[in-house]
């Protein structure tokens, strides 16, 4: 019995990893704002599977930069970009020639660093739902 259930979660998780398709995401943030991975998951959270679908990550990837910080010691500023850039057909390099682009920005008084983070993930956010949309109606 416990053999069957443990196939059965292999299964499953095999079935899940087929099923999602494989993407193509780039992170040049700053790393005070937000990590490389949380970056990527925000971007991997915002764009749909029929994203890949008509931009495959063999040809396309998905490029973000999130910028800025505390200035004067209490205001956050943050710019985020995300970019769908193609790419180089021989090294499969990204070709900065970006298809769509988006860029959101804002600014908090009397934040901390914590809230500051959370403003770069929103702002992240934002922007690559701005993409997403440019390219296919969700």
């Amino acid at each position: 019995m416990k053999n069957a259930i443990a196939l059965s979660a292999v299964l499953l998780s095999l079935a899940a990893s087929a099923a999602a398709p494989k993407t193509n995401l780039v992170d040049h943030s700053a790393r005070a704002l937000i990590d490389e991975a949380a970056a990527k998951g925000v971007m991997a959270e915002n764009i749909p599977a029929k994203v890949w679908k008509l931009y495959p990550a063999s040809k396309y990837a998905f490029v973000s930069q999130v910028e800025g910080g505390l200035v004067r010691g209490d205001t956050c500023v943050v710019t985020a970009r995300v970019m769908l850039v193609p790419l180089t057909p021989a090294m499969k390099a990204v070709l900065l020639r970006p298809q769509k682009t988006a860029t959101a920005f804002d600014a908090l008084a009397k934040a901390g660093a914590d809230q500051c983070k959370a403003l770069a993930r929103d702002k992240l956010k934002e922007a690559t739902t701005a993409v997403v949309s440019g390219l296919v109606k969700t």
